[in-house]
């Protein structure tokens, strides 16, 4: 893999990764434009260490809210603080169980099957259009909807279905402000992307012979700052509420996507 791909992937998943049309799934299609010839352990590394970059970026834009969560969770005291944590770490659960149990699987898919991308992405704009049609409430999140975010995310684990898409339409869809419903979205997946490196990392699988560190490092770098830009464009837009037009979005490149593997 050359450096100019990496530099690319990483712009691709910078503004992919907050915008809600899939950052897996486009960096899956410009693979599969680009002919990457990535085996699929190296291709889910890539896509991880760039979703690693990202994460960087949510902690940089949300770091004084970060600051105060970590905090409470050393705090015997009771806060709003402490419950935003606990409510993070339950809706982690659903993604850690189907990344611990079904991780084969889930590598199987990170290898250009752009009919089931194309699917996907057609699913999350259905799932956007709903959102930005549902009536805007104030609730706050719950446990239980902390539990249902978590399985949002954790389906959107397929290639193809946003995440942030599918937590932020989710969390509109049961009532909760969109201003919130975005905060979340971003904040809840940094504790499994730090997980999931940790774990490649004590596993050995950054130490691959197949892939050499330079592109990684550009794509990180790629990654990380368009990610700043897009972080805080993805809250004014879910403000507005735009995300019909990303629905659109979704659907046109599902079609493209779907057509281009047929041919």
């Amino acid at each position: 893999m050359d450096y100019f791909l990496a530099f690319f992937l990483g712009i691709i998943q910078g503004l992919t990764e907050f915008l809600p049309v899939s950052s897996s799934g486009h960096l899956e299609i410009v693979k599969a434009i680009f002919n990457s010839d990535y085996e699929a352990k190296e291709s889910l590394l890539m896509t991880v260490i760039l979703h690693f970059a990202t994460s960087m970026s949510t902690l940089f834009i949300f770091k004084k809210e970060v600051f105060s969560i970590v905090n409470s969770i050393f705090s015997k005291k009771k806060s709003n603080e402490k419950e935003f944590a606990i409510k993070i770490i339950i809706s982690m659960i659903p993604a850690a169980i189907v990344g611990i149990f079904f991780e084969d699987i889930i590598e199987t898919l990170f290898n250009g099957r752009l009919i089931l991308v194309g699917i996907m992405l057609i699913l999350t704009g259905f799932l956007l259009f709903l959102a930005d049609k549902t009536k805007e409430n104030k609730n706050d999140i719950s446990y239980l909807n902390s539990l249902l975010i978590g399985i949002a995310q954790a389906i959107a684990i397929l290639p193809g279905i946003s995440r942030s898409g599918a937590t932020i339409a989710t969390s509109v869809i049961l009532g909760i402000d969109k201003t919130s419903s975005a905060q979340f979205s971003f904040l809840m997946v940094v504790p499994l992307i730090f997980g999931k490196v940790l774990k490649d990392i004590i596993s050995g699988e950054v130490l691959t012979d197949s892939i050499t560190f330079g592109p990684l490092l550009i794509g990180f770098i790629a990654a990380f700052f368009t990610g700043l830009l897009a972080c805080k464009w993805m809250i004014k837009l879910v403000r507005a509420s735009k995300l019909k037009y990303f629905s659109y979005y979704c659907f046109i490149v599902a079609l493209i996507t779907i057509i281009w593997e047929i041919i």
